[in-house]
This record gives C-alpha cells, sequence and structure tokens, in this order.
C-alpha cells in the first residue's frame, strides 16, 4: 500500500464533518488494503499500519523525534513511490537508534524519510510525528469503518477490539478471514493479555452526575474516590504478574512493590483495574509528577540507569487501589453487573480497594465527594451498579466529577494545525504574567476549540504574529485566554519548573489586558510550592 494512498484518505476523511462520510472512506481504504496483490505484500502488516495512520498514531510509541526535528524538512519528492511499509521500518530503526552518534543517526534517517515523500505525504508524517493529525477519524470512527469494510456488526468489532487491546490486529483479521464473525469470535478475554480500560463522561458536579445516571432518583449509585494516580490494569496467573497503565504500556518491572502486594491476594488468577500512586505516612496522596516518576516507561538502554530505578524505588512506593475486576479464578465479569463485580472484588482484593458510597442520596454523595477533596484526592467517580465492564469506551455508566480550577493567562505563540486543522493556527502556549517582566510558559493546548475558536485564534494571532518559522508563529504577547485544567505539575521541560495538567480552552478574554493575567506566583501558590 502507498503511503499517498493513505494521505489522500486521510485529507478525504479530514475535509468532511460527516462521520457516515469518514467511515466510507477509511471502510474502501481498508478494502482496498485487503486485496493488495502487489509483490512482496504483506496484507496483514499493511492493514495494521494503514489503522494507526488514519487514527493519527505511529505504531512505535518513541521515535525520539521532536518538534525541532520537524523544522527544517528537505525539499519534497515530486511523485509518490514510499509504501506504508517502508515508512514504518524507518520510524522503527529511528525508533531503535541509541548511545553516542543517534542523534545524528536520527536526523539523517528523517531527512532521508521525509525527502522521499511528496509535499502532501510529508504533511501526513509530519502530523504522525507531532500527534496533532487531527482529522477526525476517532477510533469509535474507525471501528464502525472497519465494520463497515468486512460487513459485520459494528459492536462485534468494538468488543473485538475491547479484548485484544488494539484495533489493527483485529482489522486484519476480520478482514482477510473466510469467516469474519468467527474471527471476531476469537478474540476473548485473555489473564495477561490487557484490554482496553473501561472510561468515564464527566459531569460538572454531583447533582448533574446523579441526573444523567438516575435521572428519577430512586436508584442506588456507586461512589468511588477518584484517586490522582496512575490507571492500571493488574493480570495474575499463579506468580507471574502483569502491570501496565492505561495506554497498554508495560510497567511490571518498574513496579516490583504493586507485584508483591498482588501475589499476596488470595486468588491465583485475576485480572484487576485500579489506581497506584504514591502516599506518604498519613495516607495522604504525593504529588501527581512523583507517581509518574516512579511509573514511567523506560526503554531498554534509555533513560535513568537501574541502580538509579531501584534507588527511586526504594525511596518511593506506589500504593495499588482496585475499583474493578474483571476475572477471577476462571469466571470472566466483563459482562456482569457492576454489583456483581464488587462483590467479587471485595472478596478477591481487601483490603486494596477504593473507598466507596453506594447510595441514592445526591446530597450524602456531594458530603462524601467534598470529604475526597478535604483528603487531597481528585474527585470521585459516579457508576450504576447494573453497568457491565463497557472495556474501551466513555460508558454511559461512569461518571467522573472532579473540581474545575480555572487560570487567565497570556498567548505566547500558536502552532500551525495539521490534518482537519490544517490551514488554521491550532496548539496555543500559554504563559502566567512574571511580576519582574515578561511571561512563564506553563505548557500548550488545543482542546475545548470549537471550529469557529479556531477561526477567530487565526485572523487574531495572525493580527499579533512576530515571527513565523513554518510551524511555530511567535505573536505579541496580548491575548488573554481562560484555561480550565485539572490539576499542576513540576516540569523541567518549562522555565517555570511547572506544567498544567489537561489544559482547555473556556473561552478568550478581550475583557482583560495581558496585565490583568494570572501571575506566575499564583500559579505556585496553586500548585503549592
Amino acid at each position: 500500500m502507498l503511503l499517498a494512498e493513505v494521505a489522500a484518505t486521510s485529507d478525504a476523511v479530514a475535509a468532511t464533518r460527516s462521520r457516515l462520510a469518514k467511515r466510507a472512506a477509511i471502510a474502501d481504504l481498508l478494502r482496498r488494503t485487503a486485496t493488495g496483490t502487489a509483490p512482496g505484500h504483506d496484507r496483514a502488516d499493511d492493514l495494521e499500519i494503514v489503522v494507526a495512520y488514519l487514527a493519527g498514531s505511529l505504531r512505535q510509541r518513541r521515535t525520539g523525534l521532536g518538534y525541532a526535528a520537524l523544522r527544517d524538512l528537505p525539499p519534497p519528492a515530486d511523485e509518490p513511490g514510499l509504501t506504508v511499509r517502508e515508512v514504518d521500518a524507518a520510524f522503527a530503526a529511528m525508533a531503535a537508534f541509541e548511545g553516542p552518534g543517534s542523534a545524528q543517526a536520527r536526523s539523517t534517517a528523517t531527512g532521508e524519510l521525509f525527502g522521499s515523500a511528496t509535499e502532501r505525504e510529508q504533511a501526513l508524517l509530519r502530523g504522525l510525528v507531532s500527534g496533532e493529525l487531527r482529522q477526525g477519524a476517532l477510533d469509535s470512527v474507525m471501528v464502525d469503518a472497519v465494520a463497515e469494510a468486512a460487513e459485520v456488526p459494528a459492536d462485534a468489532v468494538r468488543r473485538a477490539v475491547m479484548m485484544r487491546g488494539a484495533t489493527g490486529p483485529v482489522a486484519s483479521a476480520v478482514l482477510l478471514a473466510d469467516d469474519p464473525i468467527a474471527a471476531l469470535a476469537s478474540f476473548t478475554l485473555e489473564v495477561g493479555r490487557p484490554v482496553r480500560p473501561m472510561l468515564a463522561q464527566s459531569a460538572p458536579d454531583i447533582a448533574a452526575a446523579f441526573e444523567k445516571l438516575a435521572p428519577d432518583g430512586d436508584a442506588g449509585l456507586c461512589v468511588d474516590v477518584k484517586l490522582d494516580g496512575i490507571r492500571i490494569q493488574v493480570h495474575r496467573d499463579g506468580d507471574d504478574v502483569l502491570v501496565v497503565t492505561r495506554s497498554l504500556d508495560d510497567i511490571t518491572a518498574r513496579v516490583p512493590e504493586i507485584v508483591e502486594v498482588v501475589r499476596a491476594l488470595p486468588t491465583r488468577r485475576l485480572v484487576l483495574d485500579g489506581e497506584a500512586l504514591a502516599v506518604d505516612e498519613d495516607g495522604v496522596p504525593r504529588p501527581f509528577q512523583e507517581t509518574a516518576a516512579r511509573s514511567a516507561t523506560r526503554e531498554s538502554g534509555r533513560g535513568r540507569g537501574a541502580p538509579a530505578e531501584a534507588e527511586l524505588a526504594e525511596q518511593l512506593r506506589l500504593t495499588p487501589f482496585f475499583f474493578d475486576v474483571l476475572h477471577a479464578d476462571g469466571r470472566d465479569l466483563v459482562d456482569d453487573p457492576l454489583r456483581d463485580r464488587l462483590a467479587v472484588l471485595d472478596e478477591v482484593a481487601a483490603p486494596h480497594t477504593v473507598r466507596r458510597l453506594v447510595t441514592a442520596d445526591a446530597d450524602a454523595a456531594a458530603e462524601f465527594f467534598a470529604g475526597a477533596l478535604r483528603e487531597g484526592q481528585e474527585g470521585v467517580v459516579v457508576k450504576t451498579l447494573d453497568a457491565p465492564y463497557a472495556a474501551g469506551r466513555r460508558g454511559a455508566g461512569w461518571v467522573k466529577v472532579k473540581p474545575r480550577q480555572t487560570l487567565d493567562l497570556v498567548v505566547l505563540a500558536v502552532e500551525r494545525g495539521s490534518g482537519r486543522r490544517e490551514g488554521w493556527l491550532s496548539n496555543i502556549h500559554l504563559g502566567a504574567r512574571n511580576p519582574q517582566g515578561g511571561f512563564t510558559m506553563l505548557g500548550k493546548t488545543f482542546k475545548g476549540m470549537t471550529d469557529e475558536t479556531l477561526a477567530w485564534q487565526t485572523r487574531r494571532f495572525r493580527e499579533l504574529e512576530v515571527e513565523d518559522d513554518g510551524w511555530v508563529v511567535t505573536v505579541r504577547p496580548e491575548q488573554v485566554v481562560e484555561i480550565a485544567f485539572d490539576g499542576l505539575q513540576r516540569s523541567t521541560r518549562y522555565p517555570g519548573g511547572l506544567a498544567l495538567r489537561f489544559a482547555r480552552v473556556l473561552r478568550y478574554r478581550d475583557d482583560k489586558s495581558a496585565a490583568e493575567a494570572d501571575t506566575i506566583d499564583t500559579v505556585r501558590l496553586l500548585a503549592g510550592f
């Protein structure tokens, strides 16, 4: 499969707002990929690559390429010739570079790859590397497209993806099978193979969460404390234990204390869902970045050395807290209602369970929520007791409630959009006012922007433009924007030593001048630093 065909489909997907049209365009490319007969054509591998690229990601988690590597690209090729497997192999080679000379080798390889790509292919590759390929092919659209291409029910594909933990392998299996339904049925829960975690929708407060989940007001709901840690999924088969993150990265070797806890549980075969975090002697959560430092994945031979990791593990132990169980000693539980799963969870994982309240009283739930915040927790997750475990989806059965924090910050620069946002200025750089002069950058965001917002800010920031290097447009620091965020964490990436977590645009503040923006001192006070 030529990369040019993927780029053309990506363009078609980006050009329409119609979900049906997006699905049809993707399904057509998947069919063509599945029936390809070019010499050396590995249809299964091609399908997995095409699915990843149209979903906006590379198969390699880390390539070592950043924004700087995309600024000085060679002139594009005149004619398309790259295949998706050649591109995938090039990125795999870049990801493998390490040690002295690796930066130069990666730079050379980047130049060779982009120099072989046409202008449109370069735009696609740039979007994949930067994570800015926003053409609307979200995973739910991709699942529906696979179902359309294979002429099978979307729910069957969705369940197979849930169990496999990835869309690509399911797409290749069902599109190349003589019996697609049987191929989908072969994807079942396996202890030792991670599944996609169930996700929660959001509500602004407890009352809204109860209205969404129990509009009649008479159904009991489960209210879990939402811990400010990392999502973990734990698989145990005898003494073999696997610990993965929300993105299904294997962190088992980095969290021996969690492995120890799981091996001490009474049940020999388990799949548990929960959170892990660092707590102090009184059980109060430590800052999130400390937990993140312990759990961050490191590829072999890179990052922190083994002695340093061992020292950090000794100084900062993670504690697991489980809130769901998917399998226990031969019994799959994903289709069971939550009330039944909780009964099993209390048998197999006590005392390492998340604190919860089961109530039909919204006022009691609000008191529980306030108590969780006083303890330093992130909020709560409200859940219906009848809901199955809808892995890989923001199921209607879970709703998270967190206090919203906001800051008025100043836009320092803005990046060109790609994919569906190509032609607009998209990702904004955010700064807090420094009382001693200037502004201190705290992060970037493209979240919360409608098409109308993108069009407006493109015009506005062109008016404020100071410099344009082809990727980042530096602007005069005049425009104030109100940003919502979930927290602050220490960061060596930004000069203030702080970064916003999950920042999103609420509104632009034309009623405020940059001199009225929040200061870096205010931000540090909020962070407790």
